[in-house]
């Protein structure tokens, strides 16, 4: 898999991510509404990065799942400041493994 395709899932997964985490951070941690801007604007750029992908939707889905899940764990550490457990990492690998299966199969 290219690193320019790495690249793109990954900055893919921190759009959608983002776009999650600035309604949240309005709802429960009493932040203000003006939060929902850059929501918005996340998630607009997460659905046109979709885009980008080159290969079926359900495929670039499935890969991307994997890449989010890594994605997500990395925002646990590096903005919620949470300790990744054995279990996080053992996981990451494993749904990594699985995306570059699905990857392999890309024609």
């Amino acid at each position: 898999m290219p690193f320019k395709m790495i690249v793109l899932f990954f900055i893919t997964a921190l759009a959608e991510i983002a776009g999650c985490y600035f309604p949240y951070l309005w709802m429960k941690k009493q932040g203000g509404p003006w939060l929902l801007l850059p929501a918005a604007l996340s998630l607009m750029l997460f659905v046109w990065l979709l885009t980008l992908h080159p290969e079926a939707s359900g495929r670039i889905y499935a890969t991307y799942g994997g890449i989010y899940i890594v994605t997500a764990l990395i925002w646990l550490r590096v903005v919620d400041g949470v300790q990744l457990t054995t279990t996080d990492w053992v996981g990451a690998l494993v749904v990594l493994l699985g995306a570059g299966i699905i990857i392999s199969g890309w024609k």
